[in-house]
Formats: structure tokens, C-alpha cells, sequence
């Protein structure tokens, strides 16, 4: 078991369960990754959610089907939550420390804190070393598919000290009134929002380096990139102010900053949306400029970072094994998911195919109609030449066989059905 971030520890803890003993490899701290700043197993790095909770939407379908499969990272993000209105938001720390700990305590378990340089020969591995894997172990992974990685640029958000923040400049307030007061809101007005446009479009930006193909993934978008497309883009995405009326005035600003706290004790907040690829020097420049965040202290900036990713139709198989090597099963980002969630879900779903070879049971694939199988479905069936990371969306699941045209209704059919599906698939995987 190659990994110690999100899938790694999932599919290291459903061999274990299955009285299989399992040594999991986890390069860091002693070799630690552009993204990384610990080397805590399930470190989040990115966002410190896992995204909608709302009953009906695909997010909250997949962690549905995990949460009734018994992972152990939705158990530990339970654990670990903290108020974020309608999506699962947990303490990074407590986060980490859950699931480490479940590793620690298991007798099955073996940790072993150190790199892998090559793909194992003969073991039964989950190779789950995510998209910063280190160069050895990448390069002994193209020798073995005989092909080199896809690649895309992916982002992380600023972290501010909530007592730098000034209070009177922001506002406690979720969307629309939902999930009561867990986000601070930074209100602009509209020269307030112009004065920052330009200043972020003026920015200097790190330059990629020579050999670097600036291509990012679509839903994770630098500030920058997507400021670039025009002046209002912000104001449709990650600055959209709808939802959000100020109660100081009783009007909805023209731009609006959300800061999601990070921690059970609220003391630092993640700018939502606002990875950005700015020389820090000219980052906080240009976040100051914000209301409410002139005198913010950052905990942490915001930093983009190369990811790899497997051309999974060309090279996995139907139980996410190497078609050259079928020992090495492939979960989390390394295989093209993209998300928290959809590693955890690939995690386990390695997790159980392996366990199923070493006891030499074929198990069969979660059923297409699932979440988790059509995330597989995705994962297998996609266009090789187009092929890029994805996060589960009711667009990866199969049509209803009746059509609905009310959208609600359509998604509350497809959830019952995934579910329905995925209940009778993991009855027969557990008989």
C-alpha cells in the first residue's frame, strides 16, 4: 500500500477489516511535496470541505454510498466536523489525527514512513501516492504503462488568522440563509470590486517553468485565470454576491469575498475559491485590498502545483489494476478523479478489489447505476485523447429509463436508484 493521503489510508483500512494484513508507505515527513505542509495521513490541502450535504445532489449521493460501504474517512470526517453550512467541513487536525489514529489501533495495520522508489514486483499494492508523486516512483510508473503521465495545474486558497480580520467590515451569513452563520462575508461595492480587478490583473504571477504546460483543471481555476476572462467573470464565480444581503444595509453588495472558517475553534478562515498563482509578496498586496482583510496576517497562501494523473481508459482495467501489472491496483487522483470525496470512493473501492485478489474472490464492479460505479464507468469508458480529471456530477450517472422533466424530481429518481443499486451490490459483495 503505496500513500498516505486520502485513498491510501480508505483502501489500506477495507483490506485490514478483512483480516488482511497491510504495510501502508507514506513518504512524508521525510520527503515532503510542493502542496503539503505536514505529514499527516489525509492531509487536506486544497479546501477543508468535502463538499454538499444537501439530500439529492450527486455529492452528497457518493458520500451516501460510502458512508453505508463503511468508509473510515467519512467516519473520521464525522468526527471531525465543523459548522459549514450545507457542506461536510471538518478540522484539518482533528481530520488527520482520527485517522491516524484508526491506523495506529488496527492490529492489521503496519506504517511504515518511508518513499517508494519502484512499483512493487509481485505484492498485491494499491498505488494511491496521488498526483505529487515523488519523480523515482513516476518514473518507474511510466516504465510500467509504457506511457508518460497526463498532466494539469491545480490551486490552493489563502488561509487568514481570524483575529487579524476587521469585524466591522465583515459580515456572519451562509447563502441564502442556509447553514445559519458558519461563513464570513467581505462586502464590495463597485469601486471597491474595480480598485481589485485591476489590481489582481496587474499582479505578477510565478512563472511556469520551461517545460510546463499551463493547463489548468476547469473547476479549480487560479483568481487570476479566471479574472482574465473578463471583468464581470469574479462576479459569476467565486466573488457572486447573490444570496448574500448585507444586514447593515439590507441590500445585496456588488461583490461579495466568502471565508470559511478551518477549524472548530474558528480561529483561521480559507478564502473560498481564491487559489491563486500570485508571488505571495503581491498576493497579500492585492487581498488587502479587500474589505475586512487590510490588515489580514496569512497563515498560508495561496500556491498552484503540478498533478499527474494516469490515462486511466488506456491503462487501468475494470477493477482499477495496471493492465501491465494486474497485482497494482491504482486509487485517489493518480487514476483522474478529481476531489476529496472521489479519492476516498476510489480509495475503497481498490481497497475492496485487492482484498477480493488476495483471497482470490472475483468481486464483481459496483453496478453502473451507482455513484460509485459510474464514477468507475467515467474512470474506463471515457475517450482516451480527451480524457481529464472529474468529480462525480449526475451528467457521469446513467439517464432514468423513464424521462422526468422536473430536475428535483429527476435527481431524488436517480439518488433512490443509485442507491437501491448499490445496496444490492454490496449485500452480494458481503454475503
Amino acid at each position: 500500500m503505496l500513500g498516505g493521503g486520502l485513498a491510501g489510508p480508505e483502501a489500506a483500512w477495507q483490506i485490514a477489516s478483512r483480516g488482511l494484513d497491510v504495510e501502508l508507505w507514506e513518504m512524508r515527513p521525510h520527503v515532503s511535496t510542493p502542496a503539503h505542509q505536514t505529514g499527516a495521513f489525509g492531509e487536506l490541502v486544497c479546501s477543508n470541505s468535502l463538499k454538499s450535504e444537501t439530500p439529492n445532489s450527486a455529492p452528497w449521493l457518493l458520500k451516501e454510498e460510502l458512508r453505508r460501504s463503511g468508509s473510515l474517512l467519512l467516519a473520521c470526517a464525522a468526527e471531525a466536523a465543523v459548522a459549514g453550512g450545507q457542506s461536510l467541513t471538518v478540522d484539518r487536525d482533528l481530520f488527520s489525527g482520527a485517522i491516524e489514529r484508526a491506523l495506529t489501533e488496527h492490529p492489521r495495520i503496519r506504517l511504515r514512513r518511508e518513499e517508494a522508489l519502484r512499483i512493487p514486483d509481485a505484492q498485491i499494492t494499491v498505488l494511491a501516492t496521488g498526483p505529487l508523486t515523488s519523480a523515482p516512483l513516476a518514473r518507474d510508473l511510466a516504465r510500467v504503462t509504457g506511457r508518460e503521465h497526463l498532466h494539469f495545474y491545480d490551486a490552493i486558497s489563502p488561509i487568514v488568522e481570524a483575529d487579524s480580520l476587521a469585524r466591522d467590515r465583515v459580515y456572519a451569513l451562509s447563502r441564502y440563509g442556509k447553514g445559519g452563520d458558519d461563513y464570513l462575508n467581505c462586502p464590495l461595492d463597485r469601486s471597491e470590486y474595480q480598485r481589485f480587478y485591476d489590481a489582481l490583473i496587474a499582479a505578477e504571477s510565478y512563472p511556469l517553468r520551461a517545460f510546463e504546460e499551463p493547463k489548468f483543471f476547469e473547476a479549480c481555476l487560479p483568481l487570476e485565470e479566471l479574472a482574465r476572462r473578463g471583468p464581470e467573470t469574479l462576479r459569476f464565480g467565486p466573488m457572486k454576491p447573490v444570496g448574500l444581503p448585507d444586514p447593515r444595509t439590507g441590500r445585496v453588495p456588488y461583490a461579495a469575498v466568502q471565508l470559511r472558517r478551518e477549524n472548530a475553534r474558528a480561529d483561521s478562515y480559507n478564502l473560498v475559491g481564491f487559489q491563486n498563482h500570485l508571488r505571495f509578496a503581491a498576493q497579500a498586496e492585492v487581498l488587502r485590498l479587500i474589505p475586512g482583510l487590510e490588515g489580514a496576517r496569512f497563515l498560508r497562501f495561496g500556491q498552484v502545483h503540478r498533478n499527474s494523473y494516469l490515462q486511466a481508459p488506456t491503462v487501468l482495467g475494470p477493477r482499477l489494476e495496471l493492465r501491465a501489472r494486474p497485482n497494482v491496483h491504482v486509487a485517489g487522483q493518480l487514476c483522474g478523479t478529481e476531489g476529496y470525496v472521489e479519492a476516498i470512493a476510489t480509495g475503497y473501492l481498490a481497497g475492496q478489489f485487492a482484498a477480493a485478489q488476495a483471497r482470490g474472490v472475483a468481486l464483481p464492479p459496483p453496478p453502473r447505476a451507482s455513484a460509485l460505479g459510474s464514477l468507475l464507468h467515467y474512470m474506463l469508458q471515457a475517450r482516451p485523447e480527451t480524457y481529464a480529471p472529474a468529480n462525480i456530477t449526475f451528467d457521469l450517472l446513467p439517464p432514468l429509463e423513464t424521462p422526468e422533466p422536473d430536475r428535483e424530481r429527476r435527481r431524488q429518481l436517480q439518488c433512490e436508484g443509485a442507491l437501491a443499486a448499490h445496496q444490492r451490490w454490496l449485500d452480494e459483495a458481503t454475503a
